[in-house]
């Protein structure tokens, strides 16, 4: 069944979601408020270099100065994973194997230069630059300031691989280079080469944009989330694209007959009136990402918790039996955990260092049966992945390239209860800290009889269950206490009024 991109677009945001088979692969969101800046090129201006980081703050004319590594102005192949082209084969030339610099020698404070966005703001990081200026095409990545060809890794035929080589090598002008993309397995040479002067043009026009600008300016703004999806995604495999917006309908229309004429597509305006992601059922499918738990079909589960520092995703069996033995029952649940945590990764965009705790395995096979599993599916990941044997402690170390906001961070926020800890004080300890906070407040102001205002709940349990604990605390302070519910207050909150 071919795969599908169903588009909706409002005044406030737009959503972008990949159908493989019906079932909800990628999910994109961009708000018009908070439009992303990913790839966009500013000159800006260099207002702090710290030497003690090897790093320098500039002003690109965002609410909060950028930041930018000495590796990211001096060189480094890094650059170029960095902006989101992993997977491209790029062997070391001599643009990369210079000696070592400080960013002391290499920046100064009030300096202008051209920058690009390799990192947006991503929690509490700010945003990353790079001095390395990449351009993507349909077909190619254009690198103004390096010499150098690379391949797609995703390409796999050598034969298709030289080809592209060469076709390139004799096109490109000189001192500059480029990456040939995925998409390009197949393309023709007359595709190639109007990928590059589109390309080389575009680069030109923010040559005399700089030359005419004063810093901080942005020079030039990357395509919109959903073309920028479009000239990534499209293909052989994703060849029906279902718009509920005229206007954007029009947009993709052009874009395609521009960069992607030969492309095989099926192009439909959806004008019914049920809400399109509610027609395909993907509705009902954001509304989970936001769970912490994720039901397996077995009646097993995994359960995933973020922090800042890592990913946590922990498998159980649940509800799950087995109908032979113990350790089949494990290595079914296993295998299964293992598509499913490749799927949700995938749809969440979670990024960073994760740890998988999968079910422990006595069997060495079956431990390579469930490492093989989850590395076949996490081929299918568009982002770089590297992901390490199950150790010894039955973990699953991997890493999974962060390259954009993780889907549930744009859905959902901390919780205002217990600010993003998971958990809240029960009310029996609240009732508890309250009659504390009685007997300290009476004993150092010296009142004489005292009211308290807390949540109705925790009222309620004063006057029930934990009454004789009140009925105390007045004889031993020798005042009256009276307890009040107040509507509003959060199960943690309280106030202690003299009356």
């Amino acid at each position: 069944m071919a795969n599908e991109l169903i588009i909706n677009r409002t005044q406030q945001e737009t959503r972008v979601a990949l159908l493989e088979d019906r079932v909800l692969a990628e999910l994109y969101i961009e708000r018009t408020k908070d439009r992303g800046i990913m790839g966009n090129i500013y000159k800006g201006k260099v207002v702090k270099v710290l030497p003690g980081m090897q790093a320098a703050f500039v002003d690109i004319g965002l609410e909060k100065a950028a930041f930018l590594y000495v590796s990211d102005v001096h060189g480094g192949i890094e650059d170029y994973e960095e902006m989101g082209f992993q997977g491209e084969e790029m062997s070391m030339s001599p643009y990369f194997s210079g000696p070592s610099s400080q960013i002391e020698d290499l920046l100064s404070e009030g300096q202008e230069i051209l920058v690009q966005v390799s990192k947006e703001p991503l929690g509490t990081k700010g945003t990353r630059i790079t001095s390395h200026v990449t351009m993507p095409g349909r077909y190619l990545v254009y690198m103004p300031l390096v010499d150098h060809i690379g391949v797609s890794r995703r390409i796999k035929d050598e034969k298709e691989r030289k080809r592209l080589r060469e076709i390139v090598q004799l096109m490109k002008p000189p001192a500059v280079g480029f990456i040939v993309r995925t998409a390009s397995e197949g393309a023709e040479t007359d595709e190639i080469r109007t990928d590059m002067e589109f390309l080389l043009h575009l680069w030109n026009n923010i040559q005399k944009k700089k030359e005419n600008s004063t810093a901080p300016s942005l020079i030039h703004s990357d395509l919109t989330m959903v073309l920028r999806v479009i000239r990534d995604i499209l293909s052989p495999q994703v060849n029906r694209i279902i718009i509920d917006s005229k206007e954007e309908y029009e947009n993709i229309l052009s874009f395609i007959n521009t960069y992607m004429p030969k492309q095989k597509y099926e192009m439909i305006l959806y004008e019914k009136k049920e809400p399109i992601f509610d027609a395909y059922g993907i509705e009902m499918e954001i509304d989970k990402i936001l769970g912490r738990k994720v039901w397996l079909k077995s009646g097993g589960s995994i359960v995933i918790d973020m922090s800042e520092a890592l990913v946590a995703i922990d498998v159980n069996t649940g509800r799950y039996v087995g109908k032979r033995n113990l350790a089949d029952t494990i290595l079914k649940t296993n295998l299964e955990a293992a598509k499913e945590i490749a799927y949700q990764l995938r749809l969440r965009n979670i990024g960073g260092i994760i740890i998988i705790d999968f079910i422990d395995m006595e069997r060495e096979g079956d431990r390579e049966k469930v490492y093989q599993a989850l590395e076949d599916v996490l081929k299918k990941d568009r982002q770089k992945t590297s992901i390490f044997k199950i150790s010894e402690l039955g973990l699953v170390e991997m890493t999974r390239k962060r390259t954009r906001e993780n889907i549930s961070r744009i859905l959902g926020e901390p919780c205002s209860y217990c600010e993003g800890a998971g958990l809240i004080k029960s009310k029996t300890t609240v009732c508890y800290d309250l009659l504390r906070e009685i007997e300290r407040t009476s004993t150092e102001l010296g009142w004489h009889n005292i009211m308290a205002e807390a949540n109705p709940e925790i009222a309620d349990l004063l006057y029930e269950e934990e009454r004789a604990g009140v009925e105390e605390l007045e004889k031993k302070l020798r005042k009256k206490i009276v307890i009040k519910g107040k509507a509003g207050l959060h199960q943690e909150q309280f106030n202690i009024i003299e009356i």
